[in-house]
């Protein structure tokens, strides 16, 4: 019974949202990270270099995963504003563009192509999908969880806390995550405000 009325709780959207959560560690998880460790091998530099500044900007999603597990309504703003930098951070710097485009082809170079433009066209589709959800991030904890329309995304990262932090404190995790996002914000700041008048587009600055 109590089955029943969960699953007539459930919006008509969460095998949507678990699909999504399944290609967020497909795209952003596991194939950068094979990638990354290909890429040093094969000793390109450009890709090891554009996967470094993926990785950095990605971090936001895992920040997003801690603040989920807490019920933090930013939450919900930090995973739509992850999704819209992916795409930027793979393509704005002109420099590594023209070292990758320049370089012959091989099997490495059409995996990280096809994966450069998968992520960014999941990522974007992923953005424009979290646009309605971004209403959650003006609600309480409690609200959040309390409504299904805001708490379908929450089941993923409450599993994820089950399986890697079972007998973690949950109001710890969600500090962990705010001081994620107090770092990275920071970072962030001193990118955009100091260090892109210097270097522009270019990723080593020269």
């Amino acid at each position: 019974m109590s089955s029943f009325l969960l699953a007539a709780t459930s919006p008509w959207f969460q095998p949507l949202v678990w699909t999504d959560y399944r290609l967020a560690v497909l795209f952003t998880v596991l194939m950068p990270l094979i990638l990354l460790i290909w890429a040093f091998v094969e000793k390109a530099d450009a890709m090891v270099r554009l996967l470094t500044i993926y990785w950095r900007v990605a971090s936001l999603l895992a920040i997003t995963v801690y603040l989920m597990i807490a019920a933090l309504p930013i939450s919900f703003g930090t995973s739509l504003l992850a999704r819209a930098l992916i795409p930027v951070s793979l393509w704005f710097w002109v420099d590594i563009n023209e070292e990758i485009d320049d370089r012959p082809q091989s099997p490495l170079k059409l995996s990280f192509t096809s994966w450069r433009w998968a992520v960014s066209i999941y990522s974007a589709l992923g953005a424009i999908a979290q646009i309605p959800f971004i209403n959650c991030s003006f609600k309480s904890q409690s609200q959040l969880m309390d409504e299904p329309f805001c708490r379908v995304w929450l089941d993923a990262p409450w599993m994820y806390k089950d399986i890697f932090h079972h007998n973690g404190n949950v109001q710890f995790l969600g500090f962990l995550g705010l001081v994620g996002l107090v770092v990275y914000v920071i970072y962030l700041s001193y990118f955009v405000l100091i260090k892109l008048g210097k270097q522009g587009r270019s990723a080593t600055g020269q």
